[in-house]
């Protein structure tokens, strides 16, 4: 009986044959082969995917949309010009603002504008928490692997504060120059307050996720009033530097004319029966500098009367299209999701390795013992 030389095992493909075919029914005979074991593989997956999803902490999401009002020159229609109408002055004319809505995402995500949310109070939902955002965001969970990944950094502060000395001040926020600790919880803070502007629209979208319901809505309305603020404030500075200007200058002015007419009285009074030419002339002096500091006076009040209208006509309009509401459902990944997504990918793992990477790996090994064969032949 002669014996087959050609015969190979048919798990051991030729090494010279760089062409690969797949044999579907031969992979599907494998897998039912191997089925106890991705029955194990399956357990795992569970088991890993519980831990897991246990240790991811729930986030919830609130969103809140507005609709600002882009351009606030309104030269035609705006009070300021109504205001310079009666009065008898000249309208004014606005430049366009140098700050407006579509700078949101840019404003939202500042130093100086995080570091104002920290003293936000906020509660939690069950109400057992009521206290500032800065001690809250000490109070949420992290997945057990984070502990893990901020171990070195918390063993070395903790060597620190050994040896540090102790002191009784009270550290006070600087947006110069932060700790360690408060830029964390700037940076931490910074990505879940997200804001985009929809070019197109105008449409601002405030977006802000943390693991308990009622304070993600407290903040995210913290969020819009405080960039509703921080926008009309920039809007108005101008103007109101202008009104406080003009303030200062109409008093001066009022009092310039105050004393030029007490002037006036006093020596009209005191030379009212003489009829000398030189007490004419110095009464008629005195009467065109009341009559000038009242004209000055009067220009001024007019322009203090247009500067405050148009502090009102610079503030911007806001229509909040969606309000800040508390979330019901969490808005990360389910639990289930990911329990069912670590199961299929160790089934996957442990069965690529057994149908595809094992044999790949033999024919590694028989290629190393046949090349160290030819070395020594």
């Amino acid at each position: 009986m002669s014996e087959n030389k050609n015969y190979q095992h048919p798990d051991i493909q030729d090494p010279e044959n760089d062409e690969l075919e797949i044999d579907w029914m031969e992979i599907l005979r494998k897998i039912i082969a191997i089925r106890k074991t991705l029955y194990k593989a399956a357990g795992v997956g569970v088991v890993l995917g519980i831990i897991i999803a246990l240790s991811i902490p729930k986030q919830y999401t609130v969103t809140v949309t507005l609709s600002p009002e882009m351009n606030g020159d309104k030269a035609s229609s705006g009070l300021a010009s109504l205001a310079s109408s009666f009065l008898g002055g000249a309208a004014t004319s606005n430049s366009p603002d140098a700050l407006n809505a579509t700078l949101a995402p840019d404003i939202v995500a500042s130093t100086p504008f995080v570091l104002e949310l920290f003293n936000t109070r906020v509660q939690t939902l069950d109400g057992e928490l009521d206290t500032t955002l800065v001690a809250y965001l000490d109070e949420q969970k992290s997945p057990w692997w984070g502990y893990i990944k901020a171990a070195p950094s918390m063993a070395i502060g903790a060597i620190k504060s050994i040896f540090a000395k102790e002191t009784n001040t009270i550290s006070v926020l600087n947006p110069f120059q932060l700790t360690e600790k408060e830029a964390a919880k700037v940076k931490g803070l910074r990505q879940s307050i997200l804001a985009e502007v929809d070019k197109k629209t105008a449409m601002t979208t405030i977006t802000v996720t943390l693991q308990d319901p009622k304070v993600t809505a407290i903040v995210a309305d913290s969020v819009v009033a405080k960039l509703q603020q921080y926008i009309i404030d920039y809007r108005i500075k101008k103007a109101k530097e202008d009104c406080a200007y003009l303030e200062e200058l109409y008093k001066e002015r009022q009092q310039e004319y105050y004393e030029a007419q007490s002037r006036y009285a006093h020596y009209f009074d005191t030379n009212r029966n003489i009829a000398f030419q030189s007490v004419r002339a110095e009464q008629e002096r005195l009467q065109n500098d009341m009559n000038l500091a009242y004209q000055v006076y009067s220009q001024v009040a007019q322009q203090l009367q247009v500067a405050r209208a148009k502090i009102q006509e610079e503030k911007p309009v806001f229509a909040v299209v969606e309000p800040a509401t508390v979330p019901l459902q969490p808005s990360n990944t389910s639990r289930k999701v990911i329990i069912l997504e670590i199961t299929f990918f160790t089934i996957f793992c442990v069965g690529g390795w057994i149908l595809i990477g094992q044999p790949y790996w033999r024919n590694i090994k028989i290629k190393l013992i046949q090349k160290q064969k030819k070395d020594v032949k």
